[in-house]
This record gives structure tokens, sequence and C-alpha cells, in this order.
């Protein structure tokens, strides 16, 4: 394999070693899918993005995201991640106000804002209330109680997603689920801050991976992203605000939701190098 250029990233950050970190390595379509799961086994963080040339005309770059057991339509901090590493890299948007990224989910916009950049939420592809024997199962892995439930919806824009409303952010900051479940896990916790906080909701995320293992994200761009829709969509909010995450990891993640004219959602971050270099040719 030839020599690349390759970056980790921390992502939803405030303030170093805060958010969630992200490998992201050039590659080329010499590069396989099997080598591409390979890497991101090795690199054993949550996501890695590889960065192609687009094949769609209308885009900037193109991303291909995996996990550590499968590869991602659409994922949150790996696009604003990859963003920012083409960037530092020299990429060049055709348009100075709007970078547009391809996925496997389509094209994906990008805006620089300050210090932050923030991504176009894409529509969801699976939404509505989750039918009861589904949503025992849920609060039984979370090991709550239904009437300390909310509300309960799927929010799936391309990894699973199922959001579950709790009354306070201290309720979501107790829940200790599951450690292991045989079942796919995509579970995202929803609640509101205490008025004067910095930050109007807690997040909380939970998947499940290939040996089972219930695992909690650090700070999780797609169901922030479904949350911001669902949220405006419920009456919930009305304008921006600002959301935490990663509390009980020791985290600050810090998601910055703003809506548009239109009502679309935008999902910004800080993001920032932490390591430049390149991946060594090897046999």
């Amino acid at each position: 394999m030839a020599a690349r250029d390759s970056w980790f990233v921390d992502v939803f950050h405030d303030g170093p070693f805060s958010g969630n970190p992200l490998a992201v390595v050039v590659a080329d379509e010499g590069l396989d899918t099997a080598t591409m799961q390979r890497m991101t086994r090795w690199f054993n963080l949550s996501e890695t993005a590889f960065l192609l040339p687009p094949t769609d005309p209308g885009a900037d770059y193109r991303v291909r995201i995996f996990t550590l057991e499968r590869e991602l339509p659409f994922a949150g901090h790996p696009t604003l991640g990859a963003c920012h590493a083409w960037l530092a890299a020299g990429g060049t948007p055709r348009d100075p106000g709007c970078i547009v990224q391809q996925c496997d989910a389509g094209l994906i916009p990008i805006r620089r804002d300050g210090d932050r950049l923030a991504f176009a939420a894409p529509p969801m592809i699976r939404s509505g209330p989750v039918d009861p024997a589904h949503a025992a199962a849920i609060a039984r892995v979370l090991h709550l109680d239904a009437g300390a439930i909310r509300a309960m919806e799927y929010m799936d824009n391309g990894p699973g997603w199922i959001g579950v409303l709790l009354d306070t952010a201290d309720a979501v900051l107790r829940v200790v689920p599951m450690r292991h479940h045989p079942g796919r896990v995509e579970i995202g916790l929803i609640a509101p801050q205490p008025a004067g906080r910095d930050t109007a909701w807690e997040i909380r995320t939970f998947f499940s991976d290939a040996q089972h293992s219930v695992i909690e994200d650090p700070v999780t761009g797609s169901f922030n992203a479904s949350a911001a829709q669902w949220l405006r969509a419920t009456g919930r909010v009305e304008g921006g605000y600002v959301a935490a995450q990663g509390t009980k990891l020791g985290r600050q993640g810090r998601i910055f939701v703003d809506y548009d004219a239109d009502g679309q959602a935008w999902i910004g971050g800080r993001c920032t190098t932490m390591v430049a270099g390149r991946l060594l040719p090897h046999a």
C-alpha cells in the first residue's frame, strides 16, 4: 500500500481532547473495501473516514465512512472531520460559501460558520412511533420503566437511530444500559437541561458492536441531526440551540444547531487536527 496522508481530528469539541476523535485517510480506487474495514478496526475508533475524488459533478470530494463493524451511508462527526481534513489538505470548494460532500447518502452541503463547520441535516429515511414490542425491548436495554419515557420515535438518517425522550438531563445521565444485547442497538437519549445552562439539551447515544457489546458514543452528529429535525417538528424547539454530549464519559462535546428560513437544520461543531502525518507504505 502506498504512503497516505492521514489525520486524527477532534470533532464537536469544546477544548483539547474533549470531543469525538476521527481518523481520516486519503484514499484512492486502489484501496479496497476490505482494506478500509481492516484499517478502521486497527485504528479502533468509533469511525474512520476515507477521502476520495468525487464521482458526482456536484461534489467537492467523496467520503466513505466505516465503523468497526460496517460501512455507513452517512455519519455526522465523520462528515465534519472529513471536511476539516480535506480543507487542511488544501481542498478548495467550487463555491466558497458551501462545501459539498458526496457519500452513500447523497450530497451533503457543509458551510463554514466562524470557527465551526456545519452540515445540512439529511432527511430521515425512517420516522414515526416505535411499535410497542420494539419499544418495550428498547426500555429493557436502557433499564428504564416505560413510564419514565416521554416519547420514543424512529429517527433514522442512515445508522438506524431510535430516539428516546426523558424528562430531565439528570435522568439521561443516570441511565445505565445493558452491557451486552444480542440484537442491534442504536439508541439516542434526549432531555432538556435546566434553565440558565449554557446548553439546552443533554444527549447520550448507545450502539452495539460486532461482539454485541453496548457502547456509548462520545458525540454523535447523525443522531443530533435527526433529533434536531424531530424537536422542531414536534414544537419542542423554535430556534437554534446548543446540545451537550459526552458528559458521562468525561467529554465536553458541544453540538450547535441552527435552522435556516426554510426550516433546514444545520448541525455544527468545532474541529481541530490533533495529529497529522503519513501512513507509511507496507507490503
